[in-house]
């Protein structure tokens, strides 16, 4: 491409590739996408977006171009690579002039240069680092900035490498350039210092962009760019300094105003500092040992004294407190048990700790937690007030305790009180000892001093399991706190049901359950929205537990329920209504069936909350796991919800549909419980069978509920199933036995063998292309015991039960093998007696002594040259399946089965599903249940008697060892 001609052109298409008509913007991204590969398309490109004269959106096109180029096409052995001579000259050109003067341009060539040096710095950059260093000394503002702004993104991007040669190459750039980053970021630092007092924002704004970027770089080298950073005097120095120059830039934030960019600017670089910390503590937790004492004594000074008043902000607290919580957590600090067997550096690491929390020092920060930290402020009693649902979210916020101060605060203090918690239990047991009794409804800050408390006694409660006797104070203090009524109280009331939550599986008598369903049933109808939510969740923690007894819950069951279903109306959130769904499902789980009388509010609701959260998918999951439970819970009876049920597994586990990567693992479980309680197939159950193909052409991880769903179709409706889906299904079967993993492989033949055992005249048909490739498996051996174990299960239900297409699959093998007939079957009775042992499941085992032995009589002579191996196999079936009759001495099939016995149900165990009579009722039809091992050996030994007469029987039998035929005799004793 040549570039003089060329960079019209490109810069017209680039121009139209702005446009906002698709008309003309789609034409200019497919002549662009084919320039993409054309030599010199890069070189107009960097022309372009270095001219600035142009078009901002168009000079911003051509870098995007060209950082997405440098991922595809840079590579030396990428299609289409860049040809060195180009790369070279492009090199050149992007570190020419440091003066790009839109901020989000300068950004993105400051990437895509980091992009290059990842590839080809140093070996085919070296110039790279010399000429950043220069520029970022130059006297010109734009072009030390935007030199500092790509020096800072190339060292982040080489920080980033973990091959062993990029990490050595990494530390080598370190050792080199450390000195003179630490000297940059001084200058601009004492620069910044120097001007803040000057009230000229836009100098000391630029000032402090550039002591912020100075410093990204040096966190990438310190972190990053040593292997033993404790033995660099440069390194150790610089996070000596890090605290005083936090003093600095904390008390600078007194002269900056509260409300402007130089304020973010300052908070987000003082927040840069304890990052530095934070990941030198992380990455090499015995090189900051020295830094231990300094940062406790810093962090614990500016969050839990005076000292912080009026410079510290939030964000800043929880990075101190993120910093006292990894030092007194860290694993490398803790000694072994045996403190021979620690190293002198975990030693040394814990002795600091050790010698800095002492019993003052401990008590003052247990003490600040709890009565400054827990403290609800006016800010989050607002927000109660005014947006209750929005609180309660907050409040339970996942991950948030890295960034947020509430739950931050919380975490640090669980962590220290476990940590010491012989020290700080008499201090907690003081501090519940003051508060005993009711509280004065018209006294605000005594009230929340308890609920602050209170919060405390409930997140150490596994700590005080031996300090507290909870059940008393349940009894004496707790419940009277929850029946006072007066709104004030309300915070009281929220943290004691929220406090029992915390204790019901640490420590709380299960007698004293009834009385806590009653507060909960009475709490439940509170007039304050925070409260209930709160009970709602402690609900969820009593019935989850495992000491929870359904004969006491049942009492309150409708009550619960009813006002379960009235707060789930209420809530308008999203995340509230989930919360208090999953505190439905939970209880259906747990009563089961008992749930059926009180369920018909819910299930005429869920239709139209399911309309209502269209474009909620994490709601409509909560929905699919509450209607799982409500399918278990009704039983055969959900044949009712047929109507809303299957249309929403239909959308859940259809592929075609985007909300299905949020909805199908849910959305199968659903549809597996719907088929395992249905109490007959419906059109409408079967035809939502579509969906199957594509999720099995998907082979993830949900392929084995799949399998599941397909054989409780087959359980449910063989014949109607078998002809409308099974040549659908038998091409998606082969196609996975050519790609699928061994425990694949056994769950797809599972499926043909319960096929088979259902339906044995369809079955075999329906799946015959499956069936030569479980011939052929067995015949040559299959070197998986567990898929040689499914083939012979598969293949004994055929010999067994479909004599004629056995017969026919013979002849057809045969065939393919260049065979005589009995030929192949000797070789296969031959490979079946020789891998019986591969075979552990007890009816599988007597699935292949009653198939072998259904070949007699028979007087063809490869049948009787493998009779020895049949008598072997059918004796070991006998071993495994005979017991004896200790009162009459007689031996007889444990296998057998003659009618259903109702197994009696304990209230741990669930009711069996409609799926699971199914099975029983055909186990009454298998012959592995109704057909006697011993009888049938009889049986065919009398009728091969009969066939070759006493003397051609005894010569057959005289190939059979002597020890199993007396083992043979003693099973048939009687016949």
């Amino acid at each position: 491409m040549d570039l003089n001609s060329a960079s019209t052109v490109v810069l017209q298409v680039l121009t139209q590739a702005t446009s906002q008509d698709t008309a003309v913007l789609k034409p200019a991204e497919e002549q662009l996408k084919q320039w993409e590969t054309q030599p010199g398309f890069y070189s107009v490109l960097l022309n372009i977006f270095t001219n600035h004269t142009l078009d901002i959106n168009v000079r911003w096109l051509a870098v995007l171009y060209f950082k997405n180029g440098i991922d595809r096409y840079w590579r030396r052995v990428a299609p289409h690579a860049l040809s060195e001579e180009e790369k070279s000259t492009l090199r050149a050109g992007l570190i020419t002039n440091f003066n790009e003067p839109i901020n989000q341009i300068a950004t993105q060539i400051a990437v895509l240069i980091a992009k290059v040096a990842r590839l080809d710095c140093p070996r085919q950059w070296p110039e790279l680092i010399p000429t950043l260093i220069e520029s970022v000394k130059v006297q010109d503002d734009l072009r030390q900035h935007r030199a500092l702004l790509t020096f800072y993104h190339v060292t982040k991007t080489l920080a980033s490498k973990r091959l062993a040669a990029d990490r050595k190459l990494f530390y080598d750039l370190a050792s080199g350039i450390y000195s003179f980053a630490c000297s940059l970021w001084n200058h601009h630092t004492d620069t910044f210092l120097q001007q803040v007092s000057s009230g000229n924002e836009a100098t000391v704004l630029s000032s402090l962009e550039r002591t912020l970027l100075s410093l990204k770089v040096l966190r990438k080298l310190t972190v990053n760019g040593f292997v033993e950073p404790h033995k660099n005097m440069e390194v150790m120095g610089f996070l000596h300094g890090i605290f005083e120059r936090l003093k600095q830039f904390l008390e600078c934030s007194r002269n900056i105003g509260t409300d402007n960019v130089c304020r973010d600017r300052l908070e987000k670089t003082i927040i840069l500092f304890t990052k530095v910390l934070l990941d030198f503590l992380d990455q090499h937790p015995f090189s900051f040992t020295p830094l231990i004492q300094r940062s406790l004594e810093f962090s614990v000074s500016y969050v839990f004294t005076e000292v912080g008043e009026g410079v510290t902000f939030e964000r800043f607290i929880v990075q101190c407190m993120n910093l006292i919580k990894m030092i007194v957590k860290n694993y490398a600090y803790k000694p072994s048990k045996n403190f021979e067997d620690s190293s002198p550096e975990t030693l040394e690491a814990h002795k600091i700790k050790m010698a800095f929390f002492t019993y003052p020092t401990l008590t003052e920060i247990c003490r600040r937690l709890v009565s400054h930290y827990f403290l609800l402020t006016e800010e989050e009693l607002t927000m109660w007030e005014e947006d209750p649902e929005g609180f309660t979210v907050e409040e339970t916020g996942g991950d948030s305790w890295k960034y947020s101060l509430r739950p931050c605060t919380e975490v640090l203090f669980i962590d220290i009180f476990h940590e010491y918690n012989q020290t700080l239990t008499p201090v907690l047991l003081e501090m519940m000892q003051t508060l005993q009794g009711p509280t004065n409804v018209e006294d605000m800050n005594a009230l929340l001093i308890k609920d602050a408390v209170y919060n405390a006694v409930g997140l150490a409660a596994y700590e005080l399991f031996d300090s507290v006797d909870f059940d008393q104070w349940f009894k004496n203090q707790l419940l009277p706190e929850l029946q006072v009524i007066h709104n004030r109280y309300k915070p009281l009331r929220r943290r004691v049901i929220w406090l029992i939550g915390q204790w019901i599986s640490v420590k709380f008598k299960s007698d004293l359950r009834p009385m806590l369903y009653e507060a909960i049933c009475n709490l439940l109808q509170d007039q304050d929205l925070v409260v209930r939510i709160e009970t709602a969740t402690t609900l969820k923690l009593t019935v989850d537990d495992f000491e929870f007894r359904t004969d006491q819950f049942l009492p309150y069951l409708e009550t619960m329920f009813t006002l379960l279903f009235q707060l789930l109306q209420q809530v308008t959130e999203c995340d509230t209504k989930m919360h208090v769904l999953h505190v439905l499902s939970c209880v259906i789980e747990r009563v089961n069936m008992q749930i059926r009388p009180y369920v018909g509010c819910l299930v005429q609701y869920l239709p139209l909350l399911w309309k209502q959260s269209e474009e909620h998918n994490m709601l409509r999951c909560a929905i699919l796991t509450t209607l799982i439970h409500l399918v278990q819970g009704l039983g055969a009876d959900s044949k009712n919800l047929y109507p809303f049920l299957l249309p929403v597994i239909q959308l859940s586990t259809d592929v075609s549909q985007p909300p299905h990567v949020y909805l199908l693992e849910d959305g199968l479980e659903l549809w597996l419980v719907t088929l395992e309680n249905s109490p007959c197939v419906t059109p409408e159950l079967l035809r939502i069978f579509q969906n199957m193909s594509p999720l099995l052409e998907l082979s993830s991880e949900n392929l084995r509920t799949c399998f599941k769903i397909i054989n409780g179709y087959i359980f449910l409706s063989s014949t109607e199933f078998l002809q409308t889906y099974a040549v659908g299904l038998c091409q998606s079967f082969c196609e996975l036995l050519k790609e699928i993993t061994t425990e694949g492989q056994v769950q797809v033949l599972k499926v043909v063998e319960n096929a088979l055992k259902v339906n044995p005249v369809l079955g075999p048909q329906m799946f015959q292309p499956i069936l030569p490739c479980v011939f052929r498996g067995i015949i040559e051996g299959e070197r998986y015991p567990v898929v040689m174990s499914t083939y012979l299960g598969v293949m004994g239900r055929v010999l067994l039960q479909n004599t004629s297409f056995f017969s026919s699959l013979l002849n057809e093998m045969a065939h393919k093998f260049n065979q005589e007939m009995d030929q192949l079957l000797g070789n296969m009775i031959e490979m079946w007696v020789d891998r019986m042992d591969n075979i552990t499941q007890p009816e599988r085992r007597k699935l292949s002594a009653l198939a072998l032995l259904s070949l007699l009589p028979s007087d063809n002579s490869v049948i009787q040259d493998k009779f020895c191996g049949i008598i072997n196999i059918s004796v070991e079936g006998l071993h495994d399946v005979m017991t004896e009759d200790t009162e009459t001495g007689t031996y007889k099939d444990c296998m057998l089965m003659s009618h259903i016995e109702e197994p009696k149900v304990t209230e741990d165990e669930e009711p069996p599903t409609e799926q699971d009579k199914r099975k029983k009722m055909l186990a009454l039809k298998d012959p592995v249940h109704t057909v006697s091992l011993q009888q049938f050996i009889y049986e065919k030994l009398k009728a091969q008697q009969e066939l070759l007469g006493e003397q051609g029987f005894q010569s057959l039998m005289e190939t059979v060892d002597t020890e199993i035929v007396t083992q043979l005799q003693e099973f048939l004793q009687g016949f």
